[in-house]
């Protein structure tokens, strides 16, 4: 492929009404058109939509259509964008005919998180993208042969990955029926501008290192060789309860899924605590949150982390564009992000603690540490460009089943 590419972005956008949800799809809509490519955002997902102001699934899809055309404003695609509804199976934004014209002429089709199932209009696209943002229970699903999830990676024609770690010695996340070209989150560096990223203090106004996550969720754990795999942020945070009170910053949780009981333990032990519901309901809070914190300290799933899966968040991606330095249960992604400045990886509590203290002592040479990572390694221009470069190859066939 050369010259300007007809794109098909397929998202979750309106499915999952969240900010972080929300600037991931920009993120990609965006970078490929600063590339000077033609996109288009499809919705196809077969979910029935979600009212964020009712907070539940419903048959209504007036809220997801109306979402959904504000971001593809705010990103120059009017006129670019159509959403299904599964309840009625009639088609918003773009028509009918618009959308057969761009399938019929598409070059790239990329499936972005791997939301949606390909159908027969989907593999006329010559080049087709599995882009998973979620690695290590697809892979585990295969290695137990679970004939639906490699008839649904099977569909595509290229297989790209968060998990940059994947086939290293310490990756513990099984491989062998798919290859995987990794990638990372990538970041519009100017939507993410402020004041620090430009010219950081020597110390934050408000030492408050913050993070935005759902507390408790079971629906995607998985078993690997005997072990339970959880997808749950509860059972990462517990263990490093003691921290709050052990370095000289504040930690505030802006969290879903808390219960009062979970609320209160945390503020007990030190935590500042604030409900994620307001910042997710909206892109610009979200952003300005970000922008407002000396940080960002978060933990990573178990899946990601103990597998050692390279696996790395597009929300630290936008605290390092911001300019803040993020302090981050390591997953193994030192194997393709510069760490120690910026980007402090962590495994126990101490070396978290140890991790606070290096980034308190010169916060200004970090914060310029994080602008300049994501700058090298995260902007979205550079990343997209090499995720097209790969996808210029020869399609790789698909392996039938797994060897017995």
């Amino acid at each position: 492929m050369a010259g300007r590419l007809r794109i098909v972005v397929a998202g979750g956008a309106g499915a999952m009404p969240f900010a972080g949800v929300a600037w991931q799809v920009m993120h990609y809509l965006e970078g490929f058109r600063r590339l000077g490519h033609e996109v288009f955002y499809l919705e196809d997902t077969q979910r029935w939509p979600y009212d964020p102001l009712a907070e539940t699934v419903c048959d209504d899809s007036g809220p997801a259509i109306a979402y959904l055309a504000t971001l593809m404003a705010r990103c120059g695609l009017e006129d670019a964008w159509c959403y299904r509804d599964v309840a009625s199976g009639g088609l918003y934004g773009a028509s009918e005919r618009r959308l057969e014209q761009m399938l019929a002429g598409a070059d790239l089709l990329v499936n972005l998180s791997g939301v949606m199932a390909l159908r027969e209009e989907h593999l006329r696209v010559p080049v087709r993208v599995y882009l998973e943002t979620d690695p290590v229970a697809p892979q585990i699903e295969i290695a137990k042969r679970s004939e639906f999830t490699i008839d649904f990676l099977g569909a595509h024609t290229h297989h790209v990955t968060y998990g940059e770690n994947f086939g290293a010695p310490d990756c513990g996340v099984p491989l062998g029926l798919f290859e995987y070209e990794p990638t990372r989150p990538p970041v519009i560096l100017d939507w993410w501008e402020s004041r620090v990223a430009a010219d950081p203090p020597a110390q934050p106004n408000s030492l408050q290192f913050t993070t935005v996550a759902n507390w408790h969720q079971t629906a995607k754990d998985i078993v690997w060789r005997y072990r339970l795999l959880t997808w749950s942020k509860d059972v990462q945070f517990m263990p490093l309860l003691a921290l709050a009170r052990a370095v000289d910053a504040d930690i505030e949780l802006a969290l879903a899924g808390a219960d009062d009981e979970v609320v209160t333990l945390l503020r007990a032990a030190g935590w500042r605590v604030r409900p994620a519901g307001p910042l997710s309901k909206d892109i610009d809070a979200y952003r300005d949150y970000i922008r407002s914190s000396a940080g960002e300290f978060s933990v990573a799933k178990e899946q990601y982390a103990a597998l050692r899966s390279g696996w790395f968040s597009d929300r630290t991606a936008c605290y390092l564009a911001a300019g803040r330095p993020a302090i981050v249960q390591d997953t193994g992604f030192g194997c393709a992000l510069p760490t120690g400045e910026g980007l402090l990886p962590f495994s126990t509590v101490e070396q978290a603690r140890a991790a606070f203290a290096v980034v308190l002592c010169d916060y200004a040479r970090h914060c310029r540490a994080a602008r300049a990572i994501a700058a090298e390694y995260l902007r979205a221009e550079l990343v997209l460009g090499e995720l097209l470069d790969y996808a210029s190859a020869s399609p790789r066939p698909r392996v039938a089943r797994l060897p017995v």
